[in-house]
C-alpha cells in the first residue's frame, strides 16, 4: 500500500511540475483531459457497481419469492436503465464541455 501511495505522489508531482519547469514565461495548463478521464472512469465504474448490486438484489428477491417475477423484472429493467443513463449523461456532458 505504501508503494502505491508513493507512486501516486510521484505521478501527481510530475503532473503539476510541468508549468514550473517551462522555459518560456507562464504556461497555460490544460487539466481537461485528466478531469474527463477521471470523470468518465468514476461514472462508468460506479454505475457498474450499482448495476451489479441491483442485479444481485433482484436475483436474491426472485430466489426468495418466484411468484413476483413480473414486478421485480419490470423494476429491475427500469432501474438498470436509470443507472445506465447516468453514465450516458456524464458522457454527453463531457462532449459538451470539450467544444
Amino acid at each position: 500500500m505504501r508503494k502505491l501511495q508513493n507512486l501516486f505522489i510521484a505521478l501527481a508531482a510530475l503532473c503539476f511540475a510541468m508549468p514550473a519547469f517551462a522555459q518560456s514565461g507562464s504556461a497555460v495548463v490544460d487539466f481537461a483531459p485528466i478531469g474527463i478521464g477521471l470523470g468518465m472512469g468514476l461514472a462508468a465504474g460506479l454505475c457498474g457497481l450499482g448495476q451489479g448490486r441491483a442485479v444481485a438484489s433482484a436475483t436474491e428477491a426472485l430466489a426468495r419469492n418466484p411468484g413476483t417475477r413480473a414486478g421485480i423484472q419490470l423494476l429491475l429493467v427500469l432501474g438498470l436503465a436509470f443507472i445506465e443513463s447516468l453514465t450516458l449523461f456524464t458522457l454527453a456532458v463531457i462532449f459538451a464541455k470539450i467544444k
